[in-house]
């Protein structure tokens, strides 16, 4: 029955997508990159709510938090600040300065193609990184409601993607998305609604989280079983760690390559920030629900599982299911006949499954379940597709025309982009089926990636004048490069096969909070030696006197 649903739901929003690709096909550069620039203010807000709010923010950020508990609110600060600090000192600078892309600023800032290049490439490492996630988190939804294995699964998410980004470009994107964030805010809102009512009586999930005894209830289990108390801070990560992590996911949200182009699609720098007014209500939506659905998921599942008898157990129809996915395991050790939940580890859950599960937990209707499935599929699809978009133009756009061939024509770069759209998704649906952490894990290392390499280079050409090509190009090499050789040797296990890893943490900071510390190297490397080299043009300090400026003020000499 579920399976049924799930199939004629995903059939539905996959042929409104798909109709709106095609009538949305983009036939020139300026479609292709940023939507012709004709994008309506409120379009946008859902497209960037929806391009930001990947399968991270649905699938697995509440899947963290149940787990994580307190700590888990390292994604919530995080994301969430960065996007306020992203719209409010970045996003409509940017915009006035009505370039195609990030390394279309930072080239023609600082009047330099080696600087274009490096952004350029950093664009593609922070996306085929975090788009890695979002095929992983496509994976997992095939994989159970299709029954067929996480590759395949991911492999029908590239094919699906691929052919959003390739048709359509921005504009069909931008269309598209802003449907998808209607399909995945309601699937997200509606079971989160269902189990608050069922659970405490309040239909309003944050009501029901803030107001009733539910989390009490569920630390004091958790305790009871010999698991972590739900409630109490730093016990999955060092003070250090959640500020470095908390910060990292923060400073890479400003910096996001995928998320900044949204805001070149429209036509002024005031719709720019109402773009950015707009997602903000939007994403806040799903992000503050997102912590009251972790402790009803939690709650939900220890009470169906623990001081069961194992045999009712296995014919749990939800648990059949999830077993034969591979994502949950259950062993009855100690042989007493039960599953316990507690330290035992006898139930081994994915964090990926928390959010996708919980409606058949909670024995919701297959209809809400096949909602659940199809939001997901929105969140991860809307993500990817932006992504895609954002490595095209980097090497269509940035290194293709603007560094080797700038007589190319329209023909040859759009060429050129969307053969770079299919390289990129067989690299990323690689990383998908061998992924180096849960969603959320690879989404932060993409956070990571963008605070050390792209963040610095932004704020910099902003807002200090004397910045010079030399200083920016040396802090972003040095910033990409320690971060990358980190996450790396930490994430050795996972990406390069060794048997331990060949770096355990940076002096107490793990590769999700590694980036800050490519980040101060690439602030501090910029100012050093921009003070030591030749100071800019006067042209070129204009250009920053010019960015920040606002429309229609004129100033006096």
């Amino acid at each position: 029955m579920v399976e049924r649903y799930t199939l004629i739901l995903i059939a539905i929003t996959f042929g409104i997508y798909i109709l709106i690709g095609i009538r949305s096909r983009a036939k020139d550069t300026k479609t292709f990159f940023i939507a012709g620039n004709e994008i309506p203010t409120i379009v946008n807000g859902a497209a960037i709510a929806a391009d930001w709010m990947s399968a991270a923010s649905f699938i697995s950020m509440a899947g963290l938090i149940s787990f994580l508990g307190y700590d888990g609110a390292i994604y919530l600060m995080g994301w969430t600040g960065g996007y306020v600090l992203l719209t409010l000192m970045i996003a409509p600078y940017l915009r006035k300065f009505g370039k195609y892309t990030v390394p279309d600023f930072i080239g023609d800032r600082f009047n330099s193609s080696t600087a274009r290049l490096i952004a350029a490439i950093s664009t593609i490492f922070v996306s085929i990184t975090y788009v890695a996630g979002q095929m992983r988190g496509v994976g997992i939804v095939f994989s159970r409601y299709l029954q067929i294995d996480i590759t395949y699964g991911i492999f029908i998410g590239m094919a699906i993607v691929a052919f959003f980004a390739v048709i359509g470009g921005m504009k069909g994107i931008t269309w598209t998305q802003a449907m998808q964030y209607v399909v995945l805010i309601t699937a997200f809102l509606i079971p989160a609604i269902a189990i608050a009512m069922k659970l405490t009586g309040m239909p309003v999930p944050q009501l029901a989280f803030a107001f009733s005894d539910i989390t009490e209830k569920l630390s004091k289990i958790q305790v009871d079983l010999g698991m972590k108390e739900y409630l109490q801070p730093f016990q999955n990560y060092s003070k250090l760690n959640m500020f470095m992590m908390t910060l990292a996911l923060m400073a890479g949200t400003a910096g996001l390559p995928h998320v900044i182009v949204r805001f070149y699609t429209v036509k002024t720098v005031k719709a720019a920030r109402w773009s950015g007014v707009w997602a903000l209500l939007f994403i806040m939506l799903l992000y503050t629900t997102a912590p009251a659905l972790a402790s009803f998921a939690k709650y939900n599942i220890i009470d169906s599982i623990n001081d069961k008898p194992a045999e009712v157990v296995d014919n749990i129809e939800w648990v059949d299911k999830w077993k034969s996915t591979g994502l949950l395991a259950l062993e009855d050790a100690d042989g007493n006949g039960e599953y316990d939940m507690g330290s035992e580890g006898e139930v081994a859950i994915d964090k990926d499954i928390i959010v996708l599960s919980t409606p058949e937990v909670a024995n919701l209707s297959p209809m809400v379940i096949a909602l659940v499935a199809a939001g997901a599929l929105a969140a991860a699809l809307s993500t990817a597709s932006g992504l895609l978009l954002a490595m095209s133009s980097a090497v269509s756009h940035d290194i293709y025309y603007r560094i080797f061939n700038k007589d190319a024509t329209e023909k040859q770069r759009l060429k050129i982009a969307r053969i770079t759209i299919l390289l990129a998704v067989c690299v990323a649906g690689w990383l998908g089926v061998n992924p180096p952490g849960f969603v959320g894990e690879v989404v932060a290392l993409a956070f990571g990636l963008a605070a050390a390499s792209i963040f610095p280079a932004i704020l910099l050409g902003i807002f200090d004048r004397e910045m010079n090509n030399s200083g920016i190009i040396a802090g972003m090499l040095t910033g990409l490069l320690f971060t990358v050789s980190m996450i790396g040797m930490m994430c050795s296990t996972k990406i390069f096969g060794t048997t331990q890893p060949l770096l355990k943490d940076f002096f107490g900071i793990n590769a999700q909070g590694v980036g800050i510390v490519g980040m101060v190297l690439n602030f501090s490397v910029s100012l050093v030696v921009s003070r030591l080299t030749a100071s800019p043009s006067e042209d070129m300090k204009s250009i920053v006197d010019n960015i920040r400026v606002p429309e229609g003020i004129f100033q006096e000499n």
